[in-house]
Parts: structure tokens; C-alpha cells; sequence
């Protein structure tokens, strides 16, 4: 573990979202001068300078936007990049540290290296569902009366809570194949090369997959290599250590998982907060999990049935009794959309005739068609945005033209009775009336609550 204090270190992406803030100001906190450069110039990346303005004024922190140069990677002490660069083994800015005999690391590198207690790790990966889980996990760990943080892929990075993680504190991963691609040294290796690739040194002592189907093959190159990248989460574990496998997961994926326990849940978990089966599987493995940490199984299946779900992706929100709501904001797409309804249609909930669905959107030139066709099988179908009028004329005539989200709101909210649904899941991008989604669904779900004051 590299002493940090007085190096030179070049962190490689900030990010417009800030993904590479937290490592900076953890860095700055450990002696470390640093240099964050990153392609995009500085107009575009203005909320993530500003967030380090304290420490670029006093020269802890200097930055170079619009371009990466390759000095800066090859007269440092260190470089941290971005997962989000994809086949680092061809960037020339990487291979040129590399050459120059730098080393080159990763925010979740550092962060395991400097984890307390590997017992106390448990780390998910999987095609679908990873977000999803690794929070139930967390919230089912959490409500069982143990301590528990949640890090990696989901949220903000965790180097600058080390000092408040004990041994005893469980510390939930996400991690991302890009992730395990670095923590299993695949980072410099190509897909023709993976025969030779070294063996992983590092899996939590819980290791959770849920699943494998091909993706991100843009940033891998080839399914092998995903694959290979993904495996890392199980391949160093030890007797004695637990691999948990989503039950729809076909185990052949995770062959190079070793002598260590293996569990398959089977049972899905009902009366959940959030409909959907992939939600009570989700579930199933997030009990598991729990369990393997410490928890009691009773209290953890109370405890997942709570959880809301992620902000923006099918989240309950509060509102009026006798009613259910449900920020779908994420929702950017038809086919995610028409997922969302059948959700409802579900065993054990109210069926899509009960749910008053809100969509439209920003054009992005999908066929809206089967979204508006959806009206004759809903209580109710209001669309918003730039893309309404055509939903609308999809739907013969059946859908509330309300053009914005409050007055969707106060639409649907004029057609409930107790027990409907109000769902928005918009199928459409959010950028001709809100800067983001999480904006669009951040008012949808302050004007819900409205209804419950």
C-alpha cells in the first residue's frame, strides 16, 4: 500500500458528474499534490470544478480541461484513472505511464486496499440488477441492527469515509466489470492476450453475481473478456468464503470460482414495497447475502420488504393512504416503459387497468406507438412534454394531453380511487422541459407527496 504523502499523482477523468472529485479531495487529504486532467473542456464540466475550488486555490489541486497531455502520465508519481475509459490497454495516455514504469491505479483499488476488514466485504457485480440488490443488501444489513455503508459503482466514493468504517462494519460493493476488470490486473491485458493473463489476487469474502448476459462489449472488446473481467469478483476466494449466484444466472459463468461456499437462492421474497419478479429475486439473493454478513433471516426478510427502491427506477414515494406511487423517472425508452406497467400485472398486485401512467418527453425519434396503445388497458394515460401530442394520438383519443408534470399529477390525482397506481415512467428523455431525469423525478415525487400532507 503506496504512502501517499509528497507524491505527484495525475488523476485521469473528472467527470461532469464529479466521479473523479471524491478520489481528488481524498488524495489532497493524504499529502498528495494533484493534477486532474480530463478531454472535456471547462464550460462543460462546471459543477465538478466548482466542487474543487477550495482546493485549486490554494495550489493542492491544478487541473488541465479540454485536453489530457502525456507528460502528465509520464512524470508523476502515480496515475488514477477513470474505469469509465474504455480498453485501457489501448489508451495511449495509460500505455504510456505504463512505459514510463508508472503505476496506475483505480479509486476502488485504493479503496480495498485500505478496507479494514475483508470478512466484512461483500461485493456485487452482474448484467442486471446490481444496483438494485447492492442497495437491498445494504438496506436488509442496515435494518437487521448491524452497521453497514454502500460504495463502488452506486454513489460516491468511499475514501473519504475510511476513518468511520470499522472491522466490524460492513462494507457493500457494487462493482462494475470495468471495476473488476482493474482489481483482477486485466486492465493492460487485451482479448487476445487472456490466456496469459495474470491470476486475480483480490475477491470479497462475500460475492454476490446476479446475473451474466453480453454487455458493455464496447469497452471490453470482446465477450470473453467481459466475462474474464466479471469472474474476477469469485476467482481469488478462499475456502471458508461465500459466493452467492442469482438463481437465473446459469452457474457456468462463474466456473472459475474456487472451493468456496457456493449458494443458489431459489426463494423470491414477496410483499415487497416494489413490484416486479426480477425485484423479488433480486430480493431473494439480497436475503442471502445478509445473512452470510451476520443478519438474522427473519428480520432481514422484514427489512428488504421495506426497501423503497432506487431513486428514479420504479422508487415508491410517499403519498396520500390508499395509494401508490412510483418515480419511474429512469425510464427513457418504450421498452423500459412497457417493463414497468407489466410490473403491475404481476401475481399479487393490482393489475395495469389500476395504474394511471404519465409519459412523454424529449423526441429522441422512438416509436412512441405501442406506449399510447397502451391506454385502453390502464385506468389512466397523461402525457407530458414534446413528444405528448403524439402519444396522445396513438392512443385514439384516450389519453389526458396535459403537456406538463404538475398538471399530469393533478390529473392523475383527480382519476385515483384507493388502490390504483400512479406510475411515471416517462419512455422519453427528460431534456426538453427538465436539465435531467433526476430532476423530472424529483418533482414528480414532491408533488405526490404533496397529496399525503
Amino acid at each position: 500500500m503506496m504512502n501517499l504523502e509528497g507524491l505527484k499523482v495525475t488523476v485521469m477523468g473528472l467527470g461532469r458528474f464529479g466521479g473523479g472529485a471524491g478520489v481528488t479531495r481524498w488524495l489532497a487529504s493524504q499529502g498528495a499534490t494533484v493534477l486532474v486532467t480530463d478531454i472535456e473542456p471547462a464550460d462543460k464540466l462546471k459543477a465538478s470544478v466548482e466542487s474543487l475550488t477550495d482546493l485549486t486555490s490554494r495550489g493542492i489541486v491544478s487541473l488541465r480541461l479540454g485536453e489530457h497531455n502525456v507528460s502528465d502520465f509520464t512524470t508523476c508519481d502515480l496515475v488514477v484513472a477513470n474505469p469509465a475509459v474504455p480498453k485501457p490497454w489501448e489508451n495511449r495516455f495509460l500505455r504510456a505511464a505504463w512505459a514510463a514504469g508508472v503505476p496506475v491505479t483505480t479509486e476502488i483499488q485504493l479503496l480495498v486496499e485500505r478496507l479494514p476488514a475483508r470478512e466484512n466485504i461483500i461485493g456485487i457485480t452482474g448484467s442486471a440488477g446490481k444496483s438494485t440488490t447492492s442497495a437491498m443488501i445494504h438496506h436488509a444489513i442496515n435494518g437487521s441492527g448491524l452497521s453497514a455503508v454502500l460504495g463502488g459503482n452506486i454513489g460516491g466514493s468511499l475514501l473519504g469515509t475510511l476513518a468511520q468504517i470499522k472491522p466490524s462494519t460492513r462494507v457493500v460493493l457494487e462493482l462494475s466489470s470495468a471495476m473488476l476488470c482493474w482489481l483482477g490486473g486485466l486492465a493492460k491485458v487485451p482479448p487476445s492476450e487472456l490466456g496469459s493473463a495474470p491470476a486475480p489476487t483480490w475477491s470479497p469474502h462475500i460475492a454476490v453475481a446476479t446475473n451474466f448476459s453480453p454487455n458493455h462489449l464496447d469497452w471490453h472488446g470482446d465477450l470473453a473478456h467481459y466475462r474474464r473481467s466479471k469472474q474476477v469478483l469469485l476467482a481469488a476466494q478462499k475456502i471458508g468464503d461465500i459466493a452467492i449466484i442469482g438463481p437465473t444466472s446459469e452457474t457456468s459463468h462463474w466456473k472459475h470460482a474456487p472451493a468456496a461456499q457456493r449458494i443458489v437462492p431459489t426463494a423470491e421474497i414477496d410483499a415487497l414495497a416494489i413490484p416486479g419478479k426480477h425485484n423479488r429475486i433480486n430480493a431473494g439473493v439480497a436475503v442471502e447475502a445478509a445473512v452470510a454478513a451476520g443478519a438474522s433471516r427473519d428480520v432481514a426478510i422484514a427489512a428488504v420488504r421495506t426497501f423503497p427502491g432506487l431513486p428514479h427506477r420504479l422508487q415508491r414515494v410517499p403519498s396520500r393512504p390508499g395509494l401508490r406511487c412510483f418515480n419511474d423517472s429512469k425510464s427513457t425508452t418504450p421498452e423500459s416503459c412497457l417493463l414497468a406497467v407489466r410490473a403491475f400485472d404481476e401475481h399479487a398486485e393490482c393489475g395495469s387497468s389500476r395504474v394511471h401512467l404519465i409519459v412523454g418527453g424529449y423526441d429522441k425519434g422512438s416509436d412512441l406507438a405501442p406506449i399510447g396503445r397502451l391506454a385502453s388497458t390502464l385506468g389512466g394515460l397523461y402525457t407530458i412534454g414534446k413528444t405528448g401530442p403524439a402519444i396522445a394520438k396513438a392512443s385514439e383519443g384516450r389519453a389526458h394531453e396535459c403537456g406538463t408534470l404538475d398538471r399530469a399529477v393533478a390529473a392523475a390525482l383527480d382519476h385515483t380511487k384507493d388502490g390504483d397506481v400512479i406510475l411515471l415512467s416517462p419512455a422519453c428523455a427528460s431534456w426538453d422541459q427538465f436539465e435531467n431525469y433526476e430532476q423530472r423525478g424529483d418533482l414528480f415525487a414532491s408533488l405526490v407527496r404533496g397529496t399525503s400532507l
